[in-house]
């Protein structure tokens, strides 16, 4: 199976016409085939977190290496891989929670703003932070499962990879849906990950440390597409 190549749009007319609306007067958006742009290509932090609290129920933005993304709605096999992520942690480190939909502070300077799938951190870590973009000091892990969507390839695989990575974040782990195959990114060093190891649907994975568990995967088979 090859990577996705589906070329359904990421935001509605009327999604993008209501955030147009509400957006900081300096940042003016555009909306062409289906994708949001800022036009200059570029968005400061400070008017990115303005945005992205005056967007319309359901649409979650991003700032993935200084350029406003537009977070794919998951699909129910992608909803079902999360929980499963997130039951089997409950069982292996209680002392630990997956915390959906989380949002950090990602990047070179952590000027950049992710939504992660999965954020694996200290039980009830992050309700001393304020807003919705957390520090990622103390994740031990965070998940991203791609998306049936035209950019998942760039967004997950490449930029996603290196945000977390100058974050410092310790281990990404990556469920790529195309190629059924789960990626382990860890041990980062001058924001590079120096290991990535894959394994196919069914395999143990070695998650090091500080997760420092085995995944065994078997029950992902029953998500593949």
């Amino acid at each position: 199976m090859t990577p996705s190549t589906a070329q359904r749009p990421q935001m509605s007319v009327e999604d993008f016409e209501e955030l147009a609306r509400r957006a900081p007067e300096n940042v003016q958006l555009e909306l062409i085939n289906g994708r949001l742009y800022v036009k200059g290509d570029r968005i400061s932090p400070g008017d990115f977190e303005e945005l992205a609290r005056q967007a319309p129920e359901g649409v979650k933005l991003e700032l993935i290496d200084g350029k406003l993304e537009v977070k794919p709605l998951p699909d129910q096999r992608h909803r079902a891989i999360v929980v499963w992520l997130s039951r089997l942690f409950m069982q292996r480190r209680p002392d630990l929670a997956l915390y959906p939909e989380q949002g950090l502070k990602a990047g070179a300077y952590r000027k950049g703003h992710a939504c992660a799938d999965g954020a694996l951190a200290p039980f009830d870590h992050f309700i001393a932070q304020e807003g919705d973009w957390a520090d990622p000091d103390g994740v031990l892990m965070v998940v991203e499962v791609t998306c049936r969507d035209r950019d998942t390839d760039r967004r997950d695989r490449i930029d996603k990879v290196r945000g977390y990575a100058e974050a410092g974040i310790p281990v990404y782990l990556l469920i790529d849906r195309d190629v059924d195959e789960l990626v382990v990114h860890s041990n980062p060093v001058g924001g590079v990950y120096q290991q990535r190891p894959s394994y196919p649907y069914g395999a143990t994975v070695q998650l090091p440390p500080p997760v420092s568990i085995d995944l065994d995967t078997e029950k992902l088979k029953d998500y593949a597409d």
